[in-house]
């Protein structure tokens, strides 16, 4: 694992401003946009959710809990895909945020879509670190999406973008890679971390059967605890819940 710094953002990088009534502070960390919202009332131990991708899309999980005490994070990373180059940066992001905000030790990772392969990665990085995650339609396979190797539709813009950033030099390299979180789940399952998933059952973008289930299979085969609520004749979209009691109650009982 690689030595995590205590990096801090230059002065004058720092804006502050409000989203959905509680205060939002925007800086730069390591050259990538962050951000951190505070909750008005701060629950004991500082605890916190890590949204790994699309910020603000179907807020309503992350709004609830700041109206419990929890503070939202974000880190700009689009078109990373959960990269090892990636996971470098996500480091140096919780350590600045242990180290000068005090958040607690142990985060929540909330990975929807492709913020999937975040979640995921950095959680087998740093098992030690994560309380529980809770996905949405996430990418569990680069394969799968955007490679659209299986059933999917793939995106093929992305593919190339994500051979790129994870240093592959053709199609048979990242075919050959063996670190997708479908493959590298047992850091996860020796922690105990539990996994919340909310899907559609008629996802065509990122196939539930190549994707969560395959998760879901082999997670259950470790012994380690997973849930899936299953929409049904939904697709892709939309993400989370009208009523997100179920999420916020996982998130609750596991990181609290």
């Amino acid at each position: 694992m690689p030595v995590i710094t205590q990096p801090l953002p230059a002065t004058d990088s720092f804006t502050y401003s409000t989203w959905m009534g509680f205060k939002k502070t925007d800086f730069i960390l390591n050259g990538r946009n962050c951000l951190v919202v505070e909750p008005l009332q701060k629950r004991q131990g500082n605890p916190w959710i890590w949204r790994t991708e699309f910020f603000g899309h179907e807020p309503q999980a992350d709004s609830t809990l700041l109206a419990k005490g929890f503070f939202v994070v974000y880190m700009d990373l689009q078109d990373m895909y959960g990269a090892p180059v990636a996971l470098d940066l996500m480091d140096a992001f919780y350590a600045y945020l242990i180290n000068n905000k005090k958040l607690h030790p142990k985060t929540v990772l909330e990975g929807f879509s492709r913020g999937g392969l975040f979640a995921f990665n950095w959680a087998a990085r740093n098992p030690e670190k994560v309380s529980c995650i809770y996905v949405d339609a996430p990418v569990c396979d680069f394969k799968s999406w955007p490679g659209g190797k299986g059933k999917g539709e793939g995106s093929a813009g992305d593919w190339e973008k994500l051979k790129k950033v994870y240093g592959f030099a053709d199609d048979a390299a990242a075919m050959a890679y063996q670190f997708n979180p479908v493959d590298n789940l047992k850091p996860l399952a020796d922690a105990h971390i539990p996994v919340l998933c909310v899907c559609g059952d008629a996802d065509t973008v990122v196939p539930i059967a190549e994707n969560i289930q395959l998760v879901e299979q082999r997670y259950k085969e470790m012994k380690a605890p997973i849930q899936i609520i299953l929409k049904p004749g939904v697709g892709h979209h939309p993400h989370s819940l009208i009523n997100p009691t179920p999420i916020v109650d996982f998130i609750l009982k596991h990181a609290t």
